[in-house]
C-alpha cells in the first residue's frame, strides 16, 4: 500500500501523519528525528554551555582595569563582549531548534484532533474509530515487519485512545485534577458532549490547554527509549541485538529508568514552552504562567503513569497497555490473540498496578474488538437458521452496545469481497471467535471447509495449514484496495 493513488483521502492522511512521526525521515523532519538529534548532542551541548561559562568567568574585566584607561582596558572589554556575543548566539542556535521541535510536536497534535474529532460526540467517536481502524489496517500483522512498523504505529493509536478515554472519564464524572476542572468550568458529566457547540470558544481554550497537552505526552512517553544509553541497552553497543525480545530484569529496570529520566529532560529542555508572540508584557506574563502550569500539567501525566494506582496516570497507563498488546512488538504476537487484550488490562489492575474503573471506561469504548480487526461470522438465513458458509466483517464503531458483539462493516457477501457492504452488529451466537459459535460449523464436511477457505484467500496453496474453521481473518490486504477503505462512511 505504498502507492497514495490507491489510498482513500483518510488513509493517506493517516499514512503521512504516521510517516511524519517515528519513522525516520531521509530529510529529518520526522518527531523522531527531532528526539535523537537532541539525545546524541546533548553531551556536545553541555560541553560547549560549559566552556562558553567558563570563558564568560575568566574573561570578565576586572575592577582594576576597568578604572585603568588604554590599550589593556579596551582589549579586556572587547575580549568581554565576544565571548558574551558567542554565548548569546549559541543560546539563540539552542533556543531556535527547541522552538522548532515544540512547533512541529504541536503542530501535530493539532492534526491529530483535526482528523479525530468532529462537530458532536458521535461524530468524534466515528472520526477517531476511522483513525484508530486505518492504523490497525495499515500494521503488518504477519511477517518479519509486524514488531518494527508496529513499533512506529504506537504512539499515534495511543494518542486516540488517550482522547476518547479522557472524553469518557468526564461524562463520567471521574476526573477530580484541577488542571483539567480548571479548564472545563461548570461542565460536568453528559454536558461535556455537548460543550463544543453550547461554548466554542471555551471549548478551543479547553482543547489547546488540556487536549494538546495530553496528545503530547502520549506521543513522548516513550520517547526516552531514543536516548544513546537506552538503546545501548536495546539494541546492544555493537547493534546486534533485537530491540524487541522480551527483557530481562537486569535490562529492563535500568531502561525504565533511563527512559522516564530522559523523556522529563526532552520535555522541559527538548520542547519547552511555545514562545508568546505580542508586545503586551501583561498578556506576555500569563501567557509564561499558562505555558508553565502546562507544562507541569504534562510532566505530572508522565510521572503519574509510570505507577498510576488510581490518579490520572491512568489515562496514559491504559492505553499504553492496551497498545502495547493490539500493536504488540514481541515475538509472541499473535493476530487472533489481541482480542484478549482487556485479560492482560484485568490482571494489571488485580496487581494494583491501574485502575478498574478506567479499564472498565476503555472496555466501554473499544470493547473486546479493536477496530479494523477481521471477524470471520456464520451466515444466516432469513429465519436465522445457520447456511453451509460462513463471511468476513472487519470492526468499524466504537462504543458496541455489547462490548462482546462488535458493530462491523461486511467484506464478503456469499463468499465474494465488496466494497460496499452493509454494517452490522456480529452477535456472539454467530462470532467464530467464540468456540460455542465455531462449533456450530462442527458438522460442515472438510471438503466445503477448503472450499470455502479458497475462495476467501488469495494464496491459498501457500497457506493451507491454515484453521478449517478460523476464528478471525487479516484484512489487511482487503483494505490494499482504495474501494475497500471507506469501512467509516455510511453504508
Amino acid at each position: 500500500m505504498n502507492s497514495k493513488r490507491h489510498q482513500s483521502l483518510l488513509t493517506t492522511q493517516v499514512h503521512n501523519l504516521l510517516e511524519r512521526m517515528f519513522k525516520p525521515s531521509p530529510i529529518n523532519d520526522a518527531l523522531i528525528d527531532g528526539a535523537t538529534t537532541f539525545f546524541a548532542n546533548q553531551p556536545l551541548v553541555e560541553k560547549i554551555g560549559n566552556e562558553l561559562d567558563e570563558k564568560e568567568q575568566h574573561g570578565k574585566v576586572p575592577n582594576d582595569v576597568k578604572s585603568e584607561s588604554g590599550k589593556s582596558k579596551e582589549v579586556s572589554e572587547r575580549r568581554q563582549a565576544e565571548i558574551e556575543a558567542d554565548k548569546a548566539n549559541f543560546q539563540q542556535q539552542m533556543r531556535s531548534e527547541r522552538i522548532e521541535r515544540h512547533e512541529r510536536l504541536t503542530k501535530i497534535c493539532y492534526e491529530i484532533l483535526e482528523l479525530t474529532e468532529g462537530d458532536n460526540f458521535a461524530e468524534t467517536n466515528r472520526k477517531s474509530a476511522s483513525v484508530l481502524g486505518t492504523i490497525q489496517l495499515l500494521s503488518h500483522t504477519e511477517g518479519s515487519q509486524v514488531a518494527r512498523v508496529n513499533e512506529q504505529h504506537k504512539p499515534l493509536y495511543k494518542a486516540v485512545l488517550v482522547l476518547r478515554l479522557l472524553d469518557k472519564l468526564i461524562i463520567d464524572d471521574a476526573i477530580k485534577d484541577s488542571y483539567i476542572q480548571h479548564f472545563l468550568g461548570s461542565v460536568k458529566g453528559e454536558g461535556y458532549k455537548e460543550f463544543k457547540s453550547n461554548d466554542e470558544e471555551a471549548y478551543k481554550v479547553f482543547e489547546s490547554e488540556v487536549k494538546v497537552a495530553v496528545i503530547k505526552a502520549a506521543l513522548i512517553q516513550d520517547i526516552g527509549n531514543f536516548h544513546p544509553d537506552a538503546q545501548a541497552i536495546l539494541i546492544g553497543k555493537d547493534g546486534d541485538k533485537d530491540p524487541y525480545r522480551t527483557l530481562d530484569v537486569e535490562e529492563r529496570k535500568p531502561l525504565l529508568q533511563i527512559n522516564y529520566r530522559e523523556t522529563i529532560r526532552y520535555l522541559a529542555d527538548g520542547i519547552g514552552s511555545a514562545d508568546y508572540m505580542g508586545n503586551s508584557k501583561k498578556d506576555r506574563d500569563l501567557f509564561k504562567h499558562q505555558e508553565i502550569r502546562k507544562l507541569k500539567f504534562i510532566k505530572e501525566l508522565l510521572k503519574g503513569a509510570i505507577n498510576p494506582k488510581q490518579g490520572l496516570g491512568n489515562l496514559l497507563k491504559v492505553p499504553q497497555i492496551y497498545t502495547s498488546i493490539v500493536l504488540s512488538t514481541k515475538p509472541s504476537y499473535k493476530y487472533k490473540l489481541i482480542p484478549k487484550v482487556y485479560q492482560a488490562l484485568n490482571q494489571n489492575v488485580e496487581r494494583g498496578t491501574c485502575s478498574q474503573k478506567v479499564v472498565d471506561a476503555l472496555y466501554a469504548i473499544t470493547g473486546m474488538f479493536p477496530q479494523g480487526f477481521g471477524v470471520v461470522y456464520l451466515a444466516l438465513d432469513a429465519a436465522g437458521n445457520s447456511l453451509e458458509r460462513y463471511e468476513y466483517a472487519v470492526v468499524n464503531q466504537l462504543y458496541p452496545n455489547d462490548p462482546e458483539e462488535p458493530h462491523c462493516r461486511i467484506a464478503t457477501r456469499q463468499l465474494t469481497f465488496i466494497g460496499y457492504g452493509s454494517d452490522m452488529t456480529i452477535n456472539k451466537s454467530e462470532n467464530l471467535y467464540f468456540a460455542e459459535s465455531a462449533k456450530r460449523l462442527a458438522s460442515m464436511s472438510r471438503s466445503r471447509l477448503e472450499e470455502i477457505l479458497e475462495k476467501l484467500v488469495s494464496n491459498y496453496q501457500e497457506r493451507i495449514e491454515l484453521d478449517l474453521i478460523p476464528r478471525c481473518w487479516h484484512p489487511r490486504e482487503y483494505f490494499s484496495v482504495r474501494e475497500n477503505q471507506k469501512l467509516w462512511n455510511k453504508s
